[in-house]
Formats: C-alpha cells, sequence, structure tokens
C-alpha cells in the first residue's frame, strides 16, 4: 500500500510488520485461501511484538454510519487510512446477510495484510476463515472459543477489571479490549474504566491490551502512558463522510502517543 510521506516512520514500520504476518510463503494472502493467521503463530511468547503492532489502530465496524455506503467500501477507506486490525461486528443482522459480510471483509483484510476478526460469532468466523474472534464478558468463554477455533486463531477478550483480564490470558487470549475509557453512545453497555484501572490492567498482564470506548483525535493523547498497545473506535473513523481522511488523522495522533 503507498502510504503519503507524512505517514512514513513508525506507520511505514507497523504495515510492513503487517504485510510480514498476513502474508503466505508465497506472496500475498490469497483472500479465499488464507486460513491460518500466522501473527498469532508466530509471537505467542513473551510481548507479542508483531501483536502490537497489528492492534495500533483497531476499528470497529458499525452499520448504522453507512449511510447509503457499504461496508465493504467504508472498511477499504479505513484501511487505507491507516486502520491496522478489523472488527466486523453485527449486533442485529440476519445470519445470511452476517456471513456475506464477513465472506467480504475476509476477501478484503487478506488482500491489504491487515488481520480480520468477527465480534461474538465463533461460527461465522470459522465459516469464513476470519483471522479470529473477539467475544465479551457475556459472550463465548475464551476456552470454548479457542476449543472451536483451535490453536493458531487470534482470540480477543473484552474486560474491565484486573480479574477479568488476569483469567482471559490465563484462559488463552491474545489480547484483551478494555473500556470504555471515555464516555462512548457505541455501546449502550459499555462500563466505565478509570486511566488507573486501564495502567493496572496493562501492569498485570503480558498480552496486549487496546483501550476501547469514546476515543477520538482530539483525546486518545490522554491515554500515553497507559502501556496500552494501541486504541479500537468506531464513530471516530466510521462516523465520518470521508472515512481515509479521518482515519489519516487519527492514526497520525496515535502515532504520536505510541
Amino acid at each position: 500500500m503507498k502510504l503519503d510521506s507524512a505517514e512514513t516512520g513508525s506507520k511505514t514500520e507497523t504495515r510492513g510488520e503487517l504485510e510480514s504476518v498476513v502474508k503466505t510463503e508465497t506472496g500475498a494472502a490469497s483472500a479465499a485461501n488464507v486460513c491460518k493467521p500466522k501473527i498469532r503463530a508466530e509471537t505467542i511468547n513473551g510481548c507479542k511484538p508483531k501483536m502490537r503492532a497489528a492492534l495500533r489502530l483497531y476499528a470497529v465496524t458499525d452499520r448504522h454510519w453507512l449511510n447509503g455506503r457499504t461496508l465493504v467500501e467504508c472498511v477499504e477507506q479505513a484501511v487505507d487510512g491507516g486502520a491496522t486490525f478489523v472488527q466486523l461486528r453485527e449486533k442485529d443482522l440476519d445470519e445470511d446477510s452476517f456471513l456475506n459480510e464477513a465472506r467480504a471483509l475476509k476477501k478484503l483484510c487478506a488482500a491489504r495484510a491487515v488481520p480480520f476478526v468477527v465480534n461474538d460469532n465463533v461460527m461465522i468466523a470459522k465459516e469464513v476463515c476470519a483471522d479470529g474472534v473477539h467475544v465479551g464478558q457475556s459472550d463465548m468463554a475464551c476456552l470454548e472459543a479457542r476449543r472451536l477455533l483451535g490453536p493458531e486463531k487470534i482470540i480477543g477478550v473484552s474486560a474491565c477489571t484486573v480479574e477479568q483480564a488476569l483469567l482471559a490470558e490465563r484462559q488463552g487470549a491474545d489480547y484483551l479490549g478494555v473500556g470504555a475509557v471515555f464516555a462512548t453512545g457505541s455501546k449502550a453497555d459499555a462500563e466505565s474504566v478509570s486511566f488507573e484501572t486501564l495502567k493496572a490492567i496493562c501492569r498485570a498482564v503480558k498480552i496486549p491490551v487496546v483501550a476501547i470506548g469514546g476515543i477520538s483525535a482530539g483525546n486518545v493523547h490522554e491515554l500515553k502512558g497507559s502501556g496500552i498497545a494501541g486504541v479500537s473506535v468506531i464513530s471516530a473513523i466510521f462516523a465520518n463522510d470521508d472515512i481515509r481522511a479521518a482515519t489519516k488523522i487519527l492514526a497520525g495522533k496515535v502515532a504520536e502517543v505510541f
């Protein structure tokens, strides 16, 4: 992917890491055939540097902001703008439509060397050979998700406390989503997590942590020093008319913090 000159430096390094992670041994990943995410296999020990790099700017979809555009179009713009990880989140879509969206996004993300996971629905993730799944505290337990998906897939778990974070790590989670660190309207059931709790979770676990909830280009600097690997956003990217431009701005702010 071609980056503007203003995006070179740490972003170029990160994109290079991602390409080496998701591409197959024979070249760029095939959208339909890649089923084993190398990112987890290569980084399951220690501080998981490649996993941390992939989590730098984590985009979570929300069709509420489509405004006549397709989800694939919106995600493509986000990736072009600098999103390094994509999660498909669908709470109300019927199963067939969900499956079709997942297949389309899997194809896009594989072609762009960006890890792709599905929120909550392990069976959809398995069906489309997604790189993994993200589960919450009220969703399928991490152990069960791992049993169904196998050892090579990426599993992320939401956590609000140190206890939840430690349990998820023991059960084999590859990363944590912690928040809401700011007030958010994207998730009605989001609990509030203080900066001190965020720091405590980052200190308590060895797996990377992504901050979630109400994060924007205007407040991401407030998370500096927390120990997180990156930020997960919805409206900060997808609520904009020009998604690529908004993502590019946010990516620049994130690079300043991390």
